[in-house]
C-alpha cells in the first residue's frame, strides 16, 4: 500500500473491474485511523499514538444489497511480505459473495515488520477496520468476520477476548461475527484469556508447524470448549507454517530466525511477559528460544482448509 495514498487519505473507487485474480465488481482503498501500541501498552490499556492506515476492500458483485465481509490480518512481514498475498483467499471468498478487506498494518506506520511492535497491536487495527466496514453502505455490520495469518492469526484469535473488545472496540457492543486464525502462536497465556466472545472461533493449524506449535493452541481451544464457548481447532496432519500459501511450493527454511516454540510465557504485572521456566521477564535471548523454522505450502491441507472455511462462513453468515 503506497504511503502517499495513506497520507493523502484517498478513497480510490475502481468501477467495473474484471480482475482475473479476484473476479470482483469493485475495489476500494480506504484509509482509517488506528493507534500504535507496543504489547505492554496494549495489555495495560494505554492510549497510543494515532496513525492513518489503509486497507483494500473487494466487493464481489454490483448492486445495493448488504454483503457479509471478512477482514484479513497479514503476517509479520505485511501484505506481500515473505510471499503472503491476500489474492487466493479473496478470490475464494469473493466467489461466495463475501467481501474482503485486507488491512495493511505496516506501511502507514513506516515499518516493514510487525516484530518492531509485538504480537498484539493488530487487534486495535482489526477493531478500527470493523468500525469502518460497519458503516459501509454495501456491508452488513452484523456479518463481519476476522481472519488472520501467522502473527495476524494471533491477533485474530486474541481479538475475541472481551478484555480487548471492551478497551479497543469503537463501541462496547461492536464485535466480529466469527474469528478465523490460521497458524497462530499460542505459547503466551494472557490474563482473562478464557473470557471470550460467544461468537465462533476456528483455528486452522498444521501438526508439523515449527514456527508456532499446534499444542498450546489445541489446549486453549479445548479449554474454551469446556467452558461452553464455540471454539475449535482444525488440524492438518503433516502441514507446516503457511501451508495455504502457494508461494511456498518449494519449502523455505529460515535457519537464522528466532522462534519461541519451546517457550512457556505468561502475562505478568504491568503488561510484562514472564518466562515461566525462569520466572523472570522474557527475552529473545532466553534459552527456550530456538533458531530455524520452515515455511511450506501443502496442497492437500490448503484444499481442505479452504473447503472448511467456505462451509463455516456459509453457515455462519446464513448464506444460501
Amino acid at each position: 500500500m503506497s504511503k502517499i495514498l495513506v497520507a493523502a487519505a484517498l478513497v480510490i473507487l475502481v468501477l467495473g473491474l474484471a480482475d482475473a485474480r479476484a473476479q470482483v465488481a469493485r475495489i476500494e482503498y480506504h484509509p482509517f485511523t488506528s493507534v500504535t501500541l507496543k504489547d505492554a501498552e496494549l495489555l495495560t490499556g494505554k492510549n497510543g499514538q494515532p496513525v492513518t492506515l489503509a486497507g483494500e476492500l473487494r466487493i464481489p458483485r454490483a448492486g445495493t444489497e448488504k454483503l457479509p465481509a471478512v477482514i484479513f490480518l497479514h503476517g509479520v512481514s505485511g501484505v506481500g511480505g515473505s510471499g503472503w498475498m491476500p489474492d487466493e483467499w479473496s478470490r475464494e471468498l469473493n466467489g461466495l459473495g463475501i467481501a474482503t478487506f485486507t488491512v495493511d498494518s505496516l506501511s502507514g506506520r513506516g515499518i516493514t515488520t510487525a516484530a518492531d511492535l509485538g504480537w498484539l497491536f493488530m487487534i486495535v487495527d482489526a477493531y478500527r477496520a470493523l468500525d469502518l466496514l460497519a458503516k459501509h453502505p454495501r456491508i452488513d455490520p452484523s456479518r463481519i468476520a476476522l481472519m488472520g495469518f501467522s502473527r495476524g492469526g494471533g491477533a485474530a484469535m486474541y481479538a475475541a477476548m472481551r478484555r480487548f473488545q471492551k478497551t479497543y472496540a469503537p463501541e462496547a457492543n461492536q464485535q466480529f461475527a466469527a474469528y478465523i486464525p490460521f497458524y497462530p502462536n499460542c505459547v503466551t497465556s494472557y490474563r482473562e484469556a478464557d473470557d471470550v466472545s460467544e461468537k465462533p472461533i476456528r483455528i486452522h493449524h498444521g501438526t508439523a508447524d515449527d514456527n508456532g506449535p499446534i499444542g498450546p493452541c489445541k489446549a486453549y481451544m479445548e479449554r474454551l470448549a469446556n467452558l461452553g464457548r464455540d471454539a475449535r481447532l482444525i488440524e492438518y496432519a503433516g502441514a507446516k507454517h503457511v501451508f495455504d500459501a502457494p508461494f511456498f511450493r518449494k519449502a523455505v527454511v529460515r535457519a537464522t530466525d528466532s522462534y519461541t516454540r519451546r517457550c512457556q510465557l505468561a502475562e505478568g504485572e504491568d503488561g510484562q511477559i514472564i518466562n515461566r521456566e525462569t520466572q523472570r521477564a522474557f527475552s529473545m535471548k532466553d534459552a527456550c528460544v530456538e533458531k530455524g523454522g520452515t515455511l511450506e505450502y501443502d496442497e492437500a491441507a490448503s484444499t481442505k482448509a479452504r473447503a472448511a472455511v467456505r462451509e463455516f462462513l456459509t453457515s455462519t453468515f446464513s448464506m444460501k
